[in-house]
């Protein structure tokens, strides 16, 4: 095994002796964080229950890990840094490991995923097995417990909506980033937000709530000071923590605010229903259930205006059968479970040729 770029990265291995139980890395990277959960391999039986994953032995977090945000070289050291400390943290080394599920935003295309199949095959030994996805997929394992069918609606700092059949045909919608378009998520609410107030400023938009609780949280005197605000850093992540602030307007009474909520209401629901349509996720008539798992801070139902809730309704007008789940593990414990199920799978496919034998 190589130690790529960084090497101190692995150092603390030498302190260690490997070996002992086997082990699962899963990762999950997004926009604004990477998290790496380590979890062990537990025993094959024909009778083990999906719903009661392994549990996880090591969790680690770091920044983004999204090559189109930070740079290829960024993303990777972000990676290997977590992976490193997950390990470190559960007393184990690389030679433990027997699969990593590296889910991360920003994998759209099969160069991608080779790029970092290599990459991976460059740190870890020949014998373990990789998966490479976008962090939709994830998210999706998160609420069926490491089986790819249904379609997932991630709305955070950025938003995408992914599907996936049991005959393994799949589609996404939006997870376009910000420029073309991401209009439900975090981001693309908080930017509506900011370009609301600069409109109302010229007088080109209604007079709205919003100045003054923009103004209040950055701490600002003038809508003028917005342009220096927001492009002496125009991060996604740093825009879309003003989600909030729209959120309590729109709660508030603020028109303007509650037409953007609706909005991205609207933009999230069609996503899903691009992914659904195209899936026959819900049958030919429309009405078949099929899983919808929610995820991200945009749909948590902690609020008077629950955004959530309201995408739920709208899908459900045009495909009844949809069930949403909210997932009871997080997205790095989901890129594991696709792991685990894989080797379970493997696992009783070579018990059947033994016992063909």
């Amino acid at each position: 095994m190589k130690r790529y770029r960084n090497g101190e990265i692995w150092d603390f291995e030498h302190e260690l002796t490997g070996g002992g139980q086997k082990l699962i890395l899963g990762l999950d990277g997004g926009t604004t964080d990477t998290v790496c959960i380590c979890m062990p391999i537990t025993p094959f039986t024909p009778n083990h229950n999906p719903l009661e994953p392994p549990p996880v032995y090591a969790r680690a977090v770091a920044g983004c890990s999204n090559h189109n945000s930070v740079g290829e070289t960024a993303a990777r050291e972000t990676l290997e840094q977590v992976m490193a400390e997950a390990l470190s943290k559960s007393g184990s080394t690389r030679s433990a490991v027997r699969a990593v599920c590296l889910a991360v935003s920003g994998v759209n295309h099969p160069t991608d995923q080779q790029r970092i199949l290599d990459w991976l095959r460059d740190i870890f030994a020949s014998d373990v097995e990789f998966f490479v996805e976008n962090d939709a997929v994830a998210a999706l394992a998160s609420g069926t417990m490491g089986k790819l069918h249904g379609c997932v609606l991630i709305a955070g700092t950025g938003t995408i909506a992914y599907g996936y059949t049991e005959d393994g045909r799949e589609a996404r919608a939006s997870g376009a980033g910000p420029v073309l378009g991401d209009w439900g998520s975090g981001y693309g609410i908080a930017a509506k937000g900011l370009t609301a107030v600069i409109r109302a400023y010229d007088g080109r938009g209604p007079q709205t709530m919003l100045t003054c609780s923009m103004l209040h949280e950055l701490k600002l005197s003038s809508p003028d000071e917005l342009i220096g605000w927001t492009y002496s850093d125009s991060s996604w992540a740093r825009i879309a923590t003003l989600v909030p602030v729209v959120v309590s307007c729109a709660e508030a009474g603020d028109q303007v605010a509650n037409d953007i909520l609706l909005h991205a209401v609207q933009e999230l629901a069609s996503s899903v229903k691009a992914v659904v349509h195209r899936l026959e996720l819900c049958g030919k008539d429309g009405k078949d259930p099929f899983p919808l798992v929610m995820v991200g801070g945009i749909l948590e139902a902690n609020r008077r205006w629950d955004i959530g809730k309201e995408v739920i309704s709208c899908i459900a007008k045009d495909f009844p059968g949809t069930r949403p789940i909210r997932p009871k593990v997080e997205p790095a414990v989901g890129a594991a479970l696709l792991a685990w199920n894989y080797l379970i799978e493997q696992a009783q496919l070579d018990q059947s040729e033994v016992d063909y034998d």
